[in-house]
This record gives C-alpha cells, sequence and structure tokens, in this order.
C-alpha cells in the first residue's frame, strides 16, 4: 500500500480528502509540481520549488511562514522513505479549499505529496525515437499564467488523449497564434543547422525546469541558439526535434505526422547536458 502526505499528515492512496465542494475539483483551483527524486536528491528541486511559489503567489494563496520549501522537502523524504522508494516522481500539488467562484472560505494552500515508483536513471539518450502526433482540436492561451502548471489542464489532458488514440507517444499543442507551444507533458527544442530553437515563454508555453536548466547549460557552452516564435513550417523543416521535462531529461522525436527526423546533434547535447544535472 503506497502513501501520500496530504497538509502534513501520511494517509493511505485510498483515503478521500476533499468533498464535492472542493475548489480544486469545482474549477481547477491550484497548480502541480514535478520532482525526480533519485537516490535522496531532488533533481532541480530549488528550481522546482522556485517555480511552486512563484505559481502559488500569482494565484494569489495566503501561504502560511509555517509552509517552507525545506519543510516540503522534509516531508517528501519522509514520504520516500515510507513508501520504500530509492527512485521516485514527486507531484507536489496545491489547491485552494472550499466555496464558490466569489466566496472561498480562505486562500490558504491544501497540499499534496504523492511519490510515485521510477527507473533509478535515466541509461542513454531513448533509442526508438518518439512518435508524435500534432492536436489541433484545442489551442493554448497566452496570458499572465500561461507559463505555470496549473490544474486547468483540458487542452494537454484532450491532446493525450488524442496521441494515444493515434498511437503515438505524445501530442504537440499549439497556441492561440497557430505557432508551436509545447507537448502535453514536454518543452520542445528543434535543431536546423545545429541551431537550436524553441518557443520562447511568450508563446504560452510551460516555464520547464529542465528546459531553464538546459538554455542555461547552452549558453554556457557557446551553443547557438534562439527563443522565439516557432512556426509549423519550420517543425516540419527541422532536421531535429527533442523533448525536455524534469523525469527524463531529454528524449528525442524520430517522427511528427509524416516528418522523420535525425538524432545525431541531439545525442551530442545529450551526452553533455546529462551528466551536469544529476
Amino acid at each position: 500500500m503506497n502513501y501520500f502526505n496530504y497538509n502534513g499528515k501520511l494517509l493511505q492512496e485510498n483515503e478521500l480528502i476533499i468533498g464535492p465542494t472542493n475548489r480544486g475539483l469545482r474549477y481547477g483551483d491550484g497548480i502541480f509540481e514535478t520532482i525526480k527524486y533519485i537516490n535522496g536528491k531532488l533533481i532541480l528541486g530549488n528550481e522546482h520549488f522556485a517555480r511552486f511559489w512563484k505559481g502559488m503567489q500569482m494565484l494569489q494563496f495566503d501561504i502560511p511562514k509555517h509552509l517552507t520549501p525545506e519543510k516540503l522537502e522534509t516531508e517528501i523524504q519522509h514520504l520516500v522513505k515510507r513508501n520504500r522508494l530509492n527512485s521516485a516522481r514527486i507531484r507536489l500539488t496545491a489547491i485552494r479549499g472550499d466555496g464558490g467562484i466569489y466566496d472561498p472560505k480562505n486562500h490558504h494552500p491544501h497540499y499534496i505529496i504523492e511519490a510515485i515508483k521510477l527507473p533509478e536513471d535515466n541509461g542513454p539518450l531513448n533509442v526508438n525515437g518518439l512518435q508524435i502526433s500534432l492536436f489541433e482540436d484545442a489551442v493554448k492561451s497566452i496570458d499572465a499564467f500561461s507559463n505555470l502548471k496549473t490544474n486547468n489542464y483540458l487542452p494537454y489532458f484532450m491532446g493525450a488523449m488524442f496521441a494515444k488514440q493515434q498511437q503515438c507517444n505524445d501530442a504537440l499543442i499549439l497556441n492561440s497564434k497557430g505557432n508551436i507551444c509545447d507537448s502535453t507533458i514536454a518543452n520542445i527544442f528543434l535543431v536546423k543547422n545545429e541551431i537550436i530553437y524553441t518557443p520562447a515563454l511568450s508563446e504560452g508555453c510551460v516555464a520547464g525546469v529542465m528546459r531553464q536548466a538546459l538554455l542555461q547549460f547552452l549558453k554556457a557552452n557557446n551553443y547557438q541558439m534562439e527563443e522565439r516564435a516557432v512556426t509549423q513550417v519550420e517543425l516540419f523543416a527541422a532536421d531535429e526535434v527533442f523533448f525536455t521535462n524534469s523525469m527524463y531529461t531529454i528524449r528525442w522525436v524520430q517522427s511528427i505526422a509524416d516528418v522523420d527526423y535525425a538524432n545525431t546533434f541531439t545525442q551530442k547535447i545529450y551526452a553533455a547536458f546529462v551528466p551536469t544535472i544529476c
């Protein structure tokens, strides 16, 4: 039996914690963070907590003084130990409590910590490239909240369902301008003539922690790269495409729709970058 943490208490995974008037359930009023835990360490933990705190502030939570990154890290360590895990996918969620649209009882964050077993290391770059579809039935808005990982997940959720129907590994989400935003679970990078491109945060993509870590690495090591709008035409004309997220670092994309991509340059980036963070 796995355990999870709800507001500092360890509960069994089948225990119920919210009712029908909970705002997180009713309105998706909350945010979440996904952190990789390997052998006692949270990978890029400080960066994840910084994004989580920024999100709570933007959603106007009243964060109590006793709730700190240090407290949550201690509770994560306790939970991982209780579930007897050496490596885990940590999901940290904050939701508002009960109430209607305009009358929540208060703005205190209720937090949930989950720990799910993961393989203990990244290993080499994925041998079988990802098969990706392009989801066009919903678009990602570009606004003050677009870069957050909120519980308002509908375009991503429906995109993931579409990818499964298409027998693909993932799907790309477009923004409201019709440009490439991100995938349902990852940020996207393109390579053309050994120049690396990724959608800028102003294009509405999630401000991925692994995305930012890779960008800092690329800049520090004098790779040619650009953050800007990326069109569908540029996507299909790219030499290589790869995804980043906190669970698998980098994965290369073999095909999108009917277009195939190589991975020679991606392998070089992977080999140089992954040892710096793991």
